[in-house]
């Protein structure tokens, strides 16, 4: 299904490319449109549930592609600069690559000979509009395009006016912010402190592991962390073997994670490993943020469990009667 959805989006980069160029400059297609041309791009695209020969309908739509690029590059370099040729040049780049022996040829996920796919953050989604990007809230909803972003004042003795989310730009950045969860990482929470001097207040994402969830075990905070003598020591005694050090990571806005591990000849001797490890013959391994951002996450997270806390963020909920009627 990703293959057809992307072979969609080939194909429609490639009719968006044909009308702009008519539209322009309809004589560089006189020696490279035919009826072919016509009947497979002639209209919008939509395939079927089981088109035929998907396969070589992509080899076919990227070399069209490619050849359609070469031919305005060679007979129209001055008139190669629009929006939808721009868009269809980033397309290919995303979706096809040469072999060795320079044949055209499909990216798939596995990154063989370094020709992997783009991350969904930079890949371009439409040729209308190349800023547009895949977006997900939750694990059900998910959508190509953007995601509209709504601040709201909320004093106690004025009106609710919708302000704009540019806050900083326009001084008007508030002492503090309400938001939801989408909002609450610790990077965010201490970038907003220390650059803006603004308390982001929302609910912390809960303790993800295992433990934590099923409310029994041990659990990362039943771990007793040193960041001087850069070592953990797990509820039994055991000492993390070795240096652990922060690892960067994809999202610019999840925090770097330090991991301590456990081997194997530590955790085997110990009747209570089951409540540590998933199974009998595995060692454990404990991640957690850099110390500053551990302690603002403690703070926070003991912080929204007070009834203060929750009294304050109740005035939040209101701004969703906002973004039901924007989104409606």
């Amino acid at each position: 299904m990703r293959d057809l959805t992307r072979l969609e989006l080939i194909t429609e980069a490639v009719r968006a490319a044909l009308e702009e160029v008519a539209g322009i400059s309809p004589h560089l297609l006189d020696k490279l449109i035919d009826e072919d041309w016509g009947r497979r791009y002639g209209r919008p695209v939509r395939l079927g549930k089981n088109p035929t020969r998907p396969m070589t309908r992509i080899l076919a739509a990227g070399n069209d592609a490619v050849r359609l690029l070469e031919h305005l590059y060679r007979h129209g370099t001055d008139r190669t600069s629009g929006p939808r040729i721009q868009a269809l040049r980033q397309i290919v780049l995303q979706n096809y690559h040469r072999d060795a022996a320079g044949r055209l040829r499909w990216r798939t996920a596995e990154k063989e000979g370094g020709a992997g796919l783009p991350p969904s953050s930079r890949a371009v989604v439409s040729p209308y509009d190349t800023s547009a990007r895949y977006a997900r809230h939750g694990h059900i909803t998910s959508w190509k395009g953007f995601s509209a972003h709504l601040t709201e004042t909320c004093a106690p003795d004025g009106p609710n006016v919708i302000t704009d989310v540019r806050l900083s730009r326009r001084g008007l950045l508030p002492a503090e912010h309400l938001v939801d969860n989408g909002y609450t990482s610790l990077v965010h929470l201490e970038q907003a402190a220390r650059e803006h001097q603004v308390t982001v207040t929302g609910p912390l994402p809960a303790n993800p592991t295992r433990q934590h969830r099923q409310g029994k075990g041990f659990a990362r905070d039943d771990f007793h962390i040193d960041y001087e003598q850069q070592q953990v020591t797990c509820p039994q005694g055991q000492v993390s073997a070795g240096r652990h050090c922060p690892y960067p990571t994809s999202s610019p806005t999840a925090a770097p994670l330090i991991v301590a591990r456990f081997t194997k000849s530590q955790c085997r001797p110990w009747p209570a490993r089951t409540q540590c490890t998933s199974t009998a013959d595995s060692a454990r391994t404990v991640g957690f943020p850099p110390r500053k951002l551990r302690d603002l996450q403690l703070r926070v997270r003991t912080g929204q469990q007070t009834p203060e806390w929750k009294a304050r963020y109740a005035v939040r909920p209101g701004v969703e009667g906002t973004i039901n009627a924007r989104t409606r």
